[in-house]
């Protein structure tokens, strides 16, 4: 791939781009102007690639010094532009048929499956420049005094930046894997707590670190692709330990590392839409995590590290406590104390993910307004697999933005509300997470449910428990009945009787 020419118009499309992607960030803040914010994403994303293929084509022979098109016509390799193109095509036939075809409740693990896409893109790009440099640019051609061979001596600064990105690439990758497996059920939600697994991490990363370092005064083979394999190796280390409630931080956290990594790999291509877009994905997520983390009440260090500062014995409790006495009810039941009250608090959860149920529950408020009955919906930051995974699912039922709280803003209302709507979600409304120093959720901020004069909690069946695998003392509190069955028949049930 070879430059056409140093163009001017170049760096305006590139700006042009970089200003659309923080347009779109922008519009992602808010439920109310996300859609703008992804078409702004995606004619940002146009023109940056658009660009890169005019300015960045197969050429069969050297350079062309200037801007002679006529001549550079006659020399692309038309055969490898025409793979470059087919590789797209199958790329966007792919993403628009997994975009089509994904459900909401799967969104979480397509997220992190497509992180690992870009890390993996990420170490490959860096491979390739590091056994092709002169075609990246990157490398001088000095000759050997002693055999007279000739040496493709790769430039310090790249070095650098190929080392990083290889790292924070292999890092992503496979971060990512173990967080798609976990967030797709093929792992437990529970902390994975290795022996050692402090010392370990840090031992991992230190030895990355000086690799990179010795990477810049050494450019052997073996130097690279160790960094290559401590890199994939502590990626899985850190997100084995971090359970499953903290899975929406990491998701977030990964997001941010894919962004690094892309940036990483823009200095080694010489692509300033690379770095800008990497550099705001970076960052932001790197921001999200940090906000989300404070919401929970959880140190920032001691997620990206693994799982640092957790009680050992954190996640090994939680098995359900079905021999308890608890209070079953029916959807008459429910109708009639929600249809009598001044408020209804609704707290969604990721079994209404499950269910499908976002619609008929958008209904069932509907006919409770219908009654003179004030409806709310409280969300907690991690409610979900991923942030703002029930801002989402409401917004696709057309549920009014200002009946949609968060967890600051909402939960001193409880005590004051006559019914609190508990709908597939468990370990964000456990008490456990303020009383027992041993749960795995101690110290996350939730919803006080429990306060409220009734609480309905509909659940699939008192056997499961919530990811983090606690079970939830609300579930045989005096003041709750339990609405077992799935989530959509139930609250379609529950219309039923309203009507």
């Amino acid at each position: 791939m070879e430059h056409v020419a140093v163009n001017p118009w170049v760096a305006l499309a590139y700006l042009i781009a970089g200003v659309c992607f923080i347009l779109a960030l922008r519009g992602l803040s808010s439920p109310t102007t996300s859609q703008r914010g992804n078409r702004f994403g995606m004619i940002g994303m146009g023109i940056a690639v658009v660009t890169t293929l005019v300015t960045h084509v197969p050429v069969t022979t050297t350079l062309i010094e200037g801007y002679d098109y006529a001549a550079l016509i006659a020399r692309i390799d038309y055969v490898a532009a025409l793979e470059i193109v087919a590789a797209i095509a199958i790329g966007a036939v792919i993403g628009v048929t997994t975009a089509r075809r994904i459900a909401m409740t799967a969104m979480p693990q397509l997220v992190a499956a497509f992180h690992s896409l870009v890390g993996l893109a990420a170490v490959l790009v860096a491979a390739a420049a590091f056994l092709n440099p002169v075609a990246f640019g990157i490398a001088r051609i000095l000759v050997d005094p002693l055999s007279g061979t000739p040496l493709a001596y790769i430039l310090p600064v790249s070095r650098i930046e190929m080392g990083l990105g290889v790292a924070i690439g292999a890092i992503t990758f496979s971060g990512s894997v173990i967080a798609f497996l976990k967030l797709n059920g093929n792992m437990g939600g529970a902390p994975i707590m290795l022996p050692g697994r402090h010392v370990i991490n840090l031992g991992v990363l230190a030895a990355i670190l000086l690799l990179v370092a010795y990477f810049t005064v050494d450019q052997s083979p073996w130097v690279f692709w160790t960094i290559t394999i401590l890199s994939f190796a502590i990626g899985f280390l850190l997100i084995i330990p971090i359970g499953g409630a903290d899975m929406p931080v990491v998701v977030s956290m990964l997001n941010s590392y894919s962004g690094w990594a892309a940036a990483a790999m823009g200095f080694t291509l010489h692509n300033s839409a690379m770095i800008i877009t990497g550099a705001l994905v970076g960052s932001s997520g790197a921001i999200l995590s940090y906000i989300m983390c404070r919401a929970m009440n959880r140190s920032f260090i001691s997620v990206i590290a693994g799982g640092f500062g957790s009680a050992p014995d954190a996640g090994a409790g939680g098995a359900a406590k079905v021999d308890r006495p608890w209070k079953r009810g029916s959807a008459e039941d429910a109708a009639f104390l929600m249809s009598q009250a001044e408020q209804v608090i609704i707290v969604p959860g990721y079994g209404m993910a499950v269910a499908q149920a976002q619609h008929v529950l958008r209904e069932m408020a509907d006919k409770l307004k219908e009654h003179g009955v004030r409806v709310k919906y409280a969300i907690h930051p991690v409610a979900g697999r991923m942030p703002g995974h029930m801002n989402v699912l409401l917004a696709e039922a057309n549920v009014p933005y200002d009946e949609v709280f968060e967890l600051e803003d909402i939960n001193s209302e409880f005590a004051q509300t006559d019914v609190a709507f508990v709908i597939g979600a468990n370990d964000v409304t456990n008490p456990a997470a303020k009383t027992d120093k041993t749960s795995p959720i101690y110290g996350m901020p939730v919803l006080d449910v429990e306060k409220a004069k009734t609480v309905l909690f509909v659940k699939r069946s008192m056997g499961g428990v919530g990811y983090a695998g606690v079970d939830n003392d609300v579930f045989y509190m005096d003041n709750t009945m339990m609405l077992l069955a799935d989530a959509k028949k139930m609250v379609e049930e529950i219309v039923k009787s309203l009507d």
